[in-house]
């Protein structure tokens, strides 16, 4: 299968490009950010391992859509605030069967996507697996887990197995399911209670369970999350979410969410697609979200913060 991986020098679209080229599969990772294509295409992709241990894998990698051509399916990890730009520029990518798989985080970006190169195209999923970008073309694979994709429509579709199969081959554990945006709302559900948590305080994902305030905290956040699940028919046990959300950050030690990533690094966050999803869905549903509302406050302060500095040095 020739795939295409939009963000690829970033960790997560590295990290699944990386393993599915090993796996042999005709892969380019496509970024904007030269250093790191330049820096994959000359020494290759480093990734390592949660124990240390590190592959380097030979991949392709480019900033020009135009110079790859049409591919089979488009992988886009890219930032949430990058999706309509990545999309425009992937147009060369697409052929008469592109298929486009969303493993971005947050609620919306396939309806972006979708506006742009059409409905029918689009596949949406989500990752369990946690990445960290160490350094251009060097990644580590600080957590695993399950990747869920599915059709819009819950069909399962030939374009939809080939993905799973092609990630399988890569030792990506993957499944296709029938109800995908009830998946997608239950990584929602981890995320609204763990990034700008995080991101806030400063904490690696495991000291977000060491505090009894944050532990309230997140209940909080995850209560308006079910409120909100509700009258847009997604499907979400409040109680089953907790229990995962605390059993994945028990094994997530020393694991840095990806807004804390951005926020250390200086960049824009998710936030708008992350709690302000269940703010914009609290709005439209007449629910109230304060606990959402604020971490978009405070998540948006401290972002104008650090860019306004940036701006001005």
């Amino acid at each position: 299968m020739k795939i295409a991986v939009l963000g690829g020098g970033g960790a997560m679209g590295g990290m699944f490009g990386g393993y599915l080229a090993r796996a042999g599969e005709d892969v380019v990772l496509i970024d904007v950010f030269l250093e790191a294509v330049e820096a994959i295409d000359r020494h290759g992709l480093v990734v390592e391992a949660k124990d240390g241990s590190t592959a380097t894998i030979a991949v392709r990698a480019s900033t020009s859509p135009r110079e790859v051509g049409p591919v089979d399916l488009i992988v886009n990890f890219v930032k949430c605030y990058s999706t309509d730009a990545a999309i425009r520029s992937a147009a060369p990518l697409l052929g008469e069967r592109t298929a486009i798989l969303t493993l971005q985080n947050g609620w919306g970006n396939a309806d972006r996507i979708a506006a742009i190169a059409g409905r029918d195209r689009v596949m949406v999923g989500l990752t369990y697996n946690s990445g960290t970008l160490l350094a251009p073309g060097h990644v580590r694979h600080s957590g695993i887990g399950m990747t869920v994709v599915g059709e819009i429509d819950g069909s399962v579709s030939p374009r939809l197995e080939a993905a799973v199969a092609a990630f399988r081959r890569a030792g990506i554990e993957t499944t296709a399911s029938p109800r995908i945006l009830d998946e997608i709302w239950k990584k929602l559900a981890l995320n609204v209670c763990t990034l700008p948590t995080a991101a806030l305080l400063r904490f690696p994902a495991h000291e977000l369970i060491q505090h009894p305030e944050m532990l309230e905290l997140m209940r909080g956040l995850l209560a308006e999350v079910a409120v909100v699940a509700r009258p847009q028919g997604i499907e979400l046990d409040e109680g089953e979410r907790w229990a995962a959300i605390v059993g994945l950050l028990e094994k997530a030690v020393g694991a840095r969410a990806s807004m804390l990533q951005d926020v250390e690094a200086g960049r824009r966050t998710e936030i708008d697609v992350v709690n302000g999803a269940i703010v914009d869905a609290g709005r439209r549903h007449s629910v109230p979200t304060p606990l959402n509302d604020a971490m978009v406050w405070l998540v948006k302060s401290l972002q104008a913060k650090y860019l306004a500095a940036a701006v001005a040095s």
